[in-house]
């Protein structure tokens, strides 16, 4: 068998990486195909897989249909070479065009419920994957589960967090730290929607930076006054970040839903509502506000909390939800794969 893995994005990577290595381990060819937006490259290349770049990721309107024909293209071109049997991505547009022009599988997983990207792509995949909590509905084409991308990779089963990293960082064991999110605002569902102002980002670091090192992860380029703070650790470490982190302040969903699994605080601040965000509020793991007054309200009411009450919160989402890793894997199995694909870890045919 052979796997077309399309990623977007460095949370696409992460939630599929375990699945390409578990297929590997089968003895299934597995081909990781991306554009280039962040650090997606260097995520591929740091797990070992194989991989293809389309180029550089396009961020205004013109830009992005242009995008739509050239990329499309080019994953054509590339199945036509690699001949996979199965596409498997979040949401791909370019996976799941191919996949119906070459008359194969396209699986798509999807968390966010972005339709302007869902509509291009939906009439042409095979099964959409979605959290039990998206509250989109696409049809009979949708199959739910009881979890979150994000258990995907950071499940206590297939993260082990690197203390190392606090080396890495800068600042010694145990010291706390804080890390920010900022996003670039030029993704297609960013349209009319706000983040963090200009005012607060520095009110946060000026705040945060009283009581502890801050660091900024950034999606666009930081202005002159906070680049001393950039996140400058090897991207594929940036979990072990996050789980040492005392506080996590992200207008990036993702980010916010990692640090809530990984049971470190997280305060989400986006006009764009996202349900696992919600949801992981009933944990008291992410905190989702636009309102300045109460971000800063929030950050004295978590960092007056004693750490491990984080970690006990996070036991008991982990203990509601499925492991997502093991369905999608078990899911490929019973749906696409023959019996005499089907292999043991150990990569002998059973």
């Amino acid at each position: 068998m052979r796997v077309i893995f399309d990623v977007g994005h460095p949370g696409d990577f992460h939630v599929l990486k375990n699945l390409g290595h578990a297929l590997q381990e089968m003895g299934v060819e597995v081909l990781f195909t991306t554009r280039e937006k962040e650090f997606e490259i260097e995520l591929i290349k740091a797990a070992g897989f194989k991989h293809k770049s389309f180029g550089k990721h396009y961020k205004t309107i013109s830009g992005k249909i242009l995008g739509l024909i050239k990329f499309d293209l080019k994953m054509i071109l590339t199945a036509l070479q690699f001949k996979p049997d199965l596409f498997i991505s979040h949401g791909s547009i370019y996976a799941s065009h191919a996949g119906f022009l070459l008359r194969k599988k396209h699986m798509s997983l999807e968390d966010t419920g972005n339709m302007e990207q869902i509509r291009l792509y939906k009439p042409f995949a095979d099964v959409i994957l979605t959290p039990e909590v998206l509250p989109v509905d696409l049809g009979p084409k949708q199959i739910r589960y009881n979890g979150y991308h994000e258990i995907a990779y950071l499940h206590p089963d297939t993260f082990t967090p690197d203390a190392g990293v606090y080396k890495m960082l800068g600042v010694n064991e145990g010291e706390p730290y804080a890390i920010l999110r900022f996003v670039s605002w030029n993704a297609s569902h960013d349209g009319g929607h706000r983040g963090i102002s200009a005012e607060d980002k520095a009110r946060l670091v000026e705040e945060l930076g009283k009581k502890m090192k801050v660091f900024i992860s950034s999606e666009a380029e930081l202005p002159t006054h906070l680049q001393s703070y950039a996140y400058t650790v090897a991207p594929e470490k940036l979990h072990d970040a996050l789980y040492y982190a005392s506080i996590v302040v992200s207008e990036g969903a993702t980010v916010a839903s990692e640090a809530g699994v990984l049971g470190t605080p997280a305060i989400y601040i986006n006009t764009i509502p996202i349900s696992y965000c919600i949801d992981q509020e009933n944990y008291g793991l992410v905190y989702n506000t636009t309102d300045s007054v109460k971000v800063f309200k929030l950050i004295e009411e978590i960092l007056k909390l004693d750490r491990e009450e984080f970690r006990s919160r996070r036991e008991r989402l982990l203990n509601d939800k499925i492991d997502v890793n093991k369905f999608l894997l078990n899911f490929i199995q019973e749906r696409y794969m023959k019996k005499e694909e089907i292999a043991n870890p150990s990569g002998v045919v059973m």
